[in-house]
């Protein structure tokens, strides 16, 4: 109890600026919370989908790939749909990659979908910390100008002190947030690795199963 006593007098001793920071880092957090589980979630369903239908295009088995992603929501599903939709009707594995590629192109917005506001409010709430002290410090100066000479350099130092929890606080929350944005990336990155390596696989698949049939 007494952590959290002191958290809250370190809140109200820094002044006006302290509660925006606080907004920008809760905003932060629940970004970074609610981009994780989405990507976690993500994660999981494509390998879900790439475990069931590894097996059956290895047996080259296109129909059922292609009724096993037909209505998927899933990204990989998403992905290999469009390939897998032109496997027969064109040759060139260049078209099917074309096709492919082009899915990606949505998929990955979705993925790095707010994730870089998350660093956005990191540098934000460091702004608001130095803007905070920098105000304070006005204020501080601006009184220690009309205060008595014996109280002047007491006055002084308590309120650069008083200015300088803004900075303080600013950095407080840009860093885990710049350290939550940092495994948001590194996160995304896995899947979209992923998915490229299902869709290099997948034309693989293709191009060999039309090798065998000519």
């Amino acid at each position: 109890m007494d952590f959290f006593y002191t958290i809250i007098a370190f809140i109200q001793d820094g002044g006006a600026f302290m509660y925006p920071i606080l907004i920008v880092f809760s905003v932060g957090i629940a970004l970074g919370l609610e981009r994780t589980v989405k990507l976690s979630i993500v994660r999981k369903n494509n390998m879900k989908v790439w475990d069931e239908l590894f097996p059956v295009m290895s047996e080259h088995n296109f129909d059922k790939a292609r009724e096993i992603t037909a209505d998927g929501k899933t990204a990989i599903s998403q992905l290999l749909s469009m390939g897998l939709a032109r496997e027969g009707t064109v040759r060139r594995r260049d078209d099917i990659e074309i096709g492919m590629e082009e899915a990606m192109m949505e998929i990955i917005p979705q993925l790095e979908k707010r994730t870089p506001h998350v660093a956005l409010l990191a540098n934000i709430s460091t702004l608001l910390g130095l803007l905070g002290t920098i105000m304070g410090l006005i204020e501080a100066f601006t009184a220690v100008a009309n205060a008595n000479p014996a109280e002047k350099a007491d006055l002084l130092s308590a309120s650069i002190s008083v200015a300088m929890n803004t900075t303080a606080f600013g950095l407080i929350a840009a860093i885990p947030l710049l350290i939550f944005h940092a495994f948001l990336v590194s996160k995304t990155g896995e899947i979209v690795n992923s998915l490229e390596m299902a869709s290099v696989k997948t034309l693989n698949f293709i191009t060999d199963a039309a090798r065998r049939q000519e």
